[in-house]
C-alpha cells in the first residue's frame, strides 16, 4: 500500500492546461480559481508560458465553474 501526499495546490488545473502555463500561474502564486478571478485575461496572457490554447482551455474551465476574469 502506497501513501500519496495530495497537494491541492500542485493539482490546481492539472489536466486542464499544459505544464508551462500551470508553472506560470504557480510562479505568480495563483493556485485557486478565486485568486485567478483577481486577474484580467490580458494580465494572464502576459505571463511567460501562457498562450492562446491555454487561455481557451482555462476560460472554458472557469466558465464550467462559474468564475470569470476581472474586467480589464
Amino acid at each position: 500500500m502506497y501513501a500519496f501526499n495530495y497537494d491541492s495546490e500542485a493539482a490546481f488545473l492539472h489536466g486542464v492546461i499544459a505544464i508551462p502555463a500551470r508553472r506560470a500561474l504557480e510562479k505568480e502564486k495563483i493556485n485557486s480559481l478565486e485568486k485567478l478571478s483577481d486577474y484580467s485575461e490580458k494580465e494572464i496572457m502576459q505571463l511567460h508560458g501562457f498562450g492562446k490554447n491555454a487561455m481557451m482551455k482555462l476560460k472554458n474551465y472557469m466558465k464550467e465553474n462559474q468564475v470569470c476574469f476581472k474586467e480589464a
